[in-house]
């Protein structure tokens, strides 16, 4: 049967015909009428750009079509590399080849103030015709009379490094490997590029959607800024992307239908806004942006008052799917704890989470906690050794293992040492600071670039909880579920996580329709058990959105009481969701 998971979901923008166009052709046309419309005598036309986008491409396409007067490019004005790489360098510790310390770095550091105020005089003698200035920090050489900001998501960022098409902010370091230039963009350039362009979004005039080389996209600012403040009435999906892994399986390969021809997939990123896209419908035109485009612009309507004054403009939920089936055991990890994670990394929270079980073989299982009686010295010698390459650690012997079946719920407090084992569909449900696990032993196996993957082991060992022995765990982790309320054909049940801990999950099982209210508060959902649902409005706020078998949804905060209730209603079927929110 053919999968009718939504790989590509859209956010319909309303009245914004002919706000958006197409093609090199297109866009370049489309700037060409707004600089017409000015009637200047001169004009200024600043591309800035997210870190990543093609400035060559942009600079071959628009100043000969243009015909550009003087152009310039922003980089011209960055410090010298040597002087980039000091200043990075705090935030990037040697041997360290995944984790660094969140900078707090600005773009303006990044650029040499004599070289600016040079470039700004080239722009100052030019006294007619069109001056095109392109670049990351291209608004720090003039104000600009046309604002345009060129964008593109952090999962094509990725791809781009593994291809060796880019490198990082700043430096000639496109060969370097993709995950130092990955661990880089995480620690220093994401961070300081958010902050630059979170003011841009609000003042652009045109946004470049550059996702797809040489296929841009141009809207209006006007009208992306229109189509966000859309997508926070209604509930959306991001778009997932998918990733193979050393341990991934095929349950997602074939319920989805992904390229049949890769060998896995391990990954579904499907609620990750700081990674996800975000696809914006003007006409038959999808206009892709990054999903943290939509924290930045609407953290109010999205998260609501409470959440966005505890965590500000950031996403603190995290969905995604793991896939072991006909794979194997991901890593013997654990996560920071909140002090180390604030001490260490510049992280203000850490990543608590849980596995709940979309679907499980008949041998899965998954190992959660210390065994009983464990000598602890003699499981640090152990895992030494291994890592040393002096003998497999062996797992069974100081972790615990549990059965897992379909719809378990496992919660992972962080300090606590877990595996999802080979055959199982994971959701996981977490915080989002998700770069923070600490590998300690990962089977011997290589990653998938033919080298052994890095091992955090000293991390992981700072951050074990002695105590969270089989006895504690079956008490406080494993299906901790209790009943809520009930009524005819619904009933509520609050799943987790641990006491103290930010995120609450609530599972509704139903075959009618039930109510919901985000109550101020983002809400994010996942379809575990049915094929298909609607979300309604109960005063038609929103047009009914339907979901499938496993993704997963965003209802924004300011959308309020909402209903959720099978497409296909009988006195057979039986649906289920997870929810998600901040207590």
């Amino acid at each position: 049967m053919k999968s009718n998971y939504d790989k590509f979901p859209v956010v319909a923008v309303p009245g914004a015909a002919g706000e958006c166009v197409a093609g090199w052709d297109g866009c370049t046309e489309r700037l060409r009428q707004a600089i017409t419309q000015r009637s200047a005598r001169r004009t200024v036309l600043l591309i800035d750009c997210y870190p990543g986008v093609n400035e060559t491409e942009l600079l071959e396409r628009l100043a000969i079509s243009l015909s550009a007067k003087l152009v310039l490019r922003a980089s011209e004005a960055m410090l010298s590399h040597s002087t980039i790489e000091s200043l990075v360098a705090p935030f990037l510790r040697e041997n360290e080849p995944v984790f660094g310390f969140l900078a707090d770095l600005t773009l303006e550091k990044f650029f040499d103030s004599e070289k600016i105020q040079a470039l700004k005089r080239q722009v100052a003698q030019t006294t007619e015709g069109l001056i095109l200035i392109v670049g990351c920090g291209a608004r720090l050489l003039a104000d600009g009379d046309i604002l345009v900001y060129a964008d593109l998501a952090r999962w094509e960022i990725q791809q781009r490094f593994r291809r060796n098409e880019i490198g990082n902010l700043g430096v000639p370091n496109r060969l370097e490997p993709a995950s130092i230039k990955y661990r880089r963009a995480f620690f220093v350039d994401w961070r300081v590029a958010d902050r630059w362009k979170r003011d841009l979004i609000g003042a652009c005039d045109f946004m470049l959607d550059t996702n797809q080389p040489s296929q841009p996209k141009l809207a209006s600012g006007k009208a992306v800024r229109s189509g966000l403040r859309h997508a926070v009435t209604r509930p959306f999906r991001v778009v997932p992307f998918f990733d193979p892994a050393p341990w991934g399986g095929q349950w997602m390969k074939q319920k989805f239908d992904l390229d049949p021809s890769n060998p896995n997939y391990g990954w579904c990123f499907d609620c990750v806004p700081e990674e996800n896209s975000l696809l914006l419908g003007f006409d038959n035109i999808h206009f892709e942006t990054p999903a943290l485009n939509l924290v930045f612009d609407q953290p109010l309507g999205l998260l609501g008052a409470a959440v966005y004054a505890r965590f500000g403009a950031e996403f603190p939920i995290r969905f995604d799917l793991l896939d072991t089936m006909g794979g194997g055991n991901l890593s013997f990890q654990v996560h920071p704890l909140a002090e180390y994670i604030q001490k260490h990394f510049g992280m203000p929270y850490t990543q608590d989470e849980s596995y709940y079980l979309l679907d499980a073989g008949s041998n899965a299982k998954v190992y959660l906690g210390l065994g009983s009686g464990i000598d602890s010295p003699s499981m640090l010698r152990d895992l030494k050794a291994a890592q040393n390459g002096q003998c497999p650690f062996p797992v069974e012997k100081y972790a615990q293992s549990w059965p897992a079946k379909k719809h378990d719920h496992y919660l992972i407090p962080a300090g606590t040492v877990h595996c999802s084992g080979a055959n199982s569909m994971v959701l996981e449900i977490s915080a989002t600071p998700y770069i923070f696990t600490f590998k300690m032993w990962d089977w011997g196996r290589m990653g998938l670039d033919g080298h052994p993957r890095p091992i955090h082991l000293q991390h992981g060992i700072d951050n074990i909880n002695w105590e969270r022995t089989p006895l504690w765990v079956k008490r406080n982790l494993i299906n901790h579920i209790r009943p809520l309320a009930s009524g005819e054909g619904w009933r509520e049940e609050a799943t987790g996580l641990q006491e103290g801990h930010f995120i609450e999950t609530r599972r509704h099982w139903f075959d009618r329709k039930v109510t919901h209210d985000t109550k101020g508060t983002v809400n994010v959902l996942n379809l575990v058990q049915g094929d298909e649902a609607v979300v309604e409005s109960p005063d038609n706020a929103f047009a009914p959105f339907t979901v499938h078998y496993a993704e997963t949804f965003i209802v924004p905060a300011q959308v309020g009481p909402y209903s959720i209730r099978p497409q296909h209603e009988s006195a057979t079927s039986n649906y289920a969701t997870m929810k998600a929110f901040v207590r």
